[in-house]
């Protein structure tokens, strides 16, 4: 008789961990999605840098740029979740926290079919990342409005930063974009 209340007591406490066994419980993949933009610094600092060289932009470029990279992040995180991996991945991250670094530091105003083109491709590098890096059990639903919900966060940071310091911080925004430049030659030699 104990015998068999001890099966029927480990055989109890084993059914919730059965339950749990199976995808769809516990992590929805939200926290892990907003945690990668924040907690990667190259992904950090491109998603600051280009909030800030968007407030230094003047006309509809203000907004194009952050909604370009959000809108080709999320395609990138697409093919990312479906396995697609594209060539040369990791230097293009790295990369664009050099080029989004110099464009902040030189404040450049480049045409907007350029600065379009330029933030579509880094940020299909950088969404591709991300979707390879979706958490086993996560919903990628979750994961990518995560990641999507920080990186737009990101972007605001940094517009507002340059948008709501007095003008005579200017060059404050620059010496930023030079620092996140440097740190993209750093990422880019190691």
């Amino acid at each position: 008789m104990n015998l068999r209340k001890t099966l029927s007591a480990i055989a109890l406490f084993c059914t919730p961990a059965l339950a749990f066994a199976h995808p769809g419980h516990g992590e929805s993949g939200l926290m892990s999605g907003l945690a990668h933009p924040v907690f990667g610094l190259d992904h950090l600092l491109a998603m600051l840098a280009v909030g800030l060289w968007a407030a230094q932009q003047s006309g509809a470029a203000r907004w194009a740029l952050p909604v370009t990279f959000v809108g080709s992040m999320l395609v990138g995180g697409l093919l990312g979740f479906s396995g697609v991996e594209i060539p040369l991945m990791e230097t293009g991250i790295a990369g664009s926290v050099l080029a989004f670094g110099l464009l902040v530091a030189v404040a450049a105003r480049l045409p907007m079919a350029v600065s379009i083109g330029l933030t579509a491709l880094f940020a299909l590098s950088h969404g591709v990342a991300h979707g390879l890096e979706l958490p086993e059990l996560a919903s990628p639903y979750g994961y990518a409005a995560g990641f999507i919900i920080a990186t737009a966060a990101l972007h605001a940071c940094g517009y507002a930063l340059v948008r709501f310091l007095p003008q005579a911080a200017a060059p404050l925004v620059r010496i930023a974009g030079a620092a996140s430049a440097l740190a993209g030659v750093w990422l880019l030699a190691n």
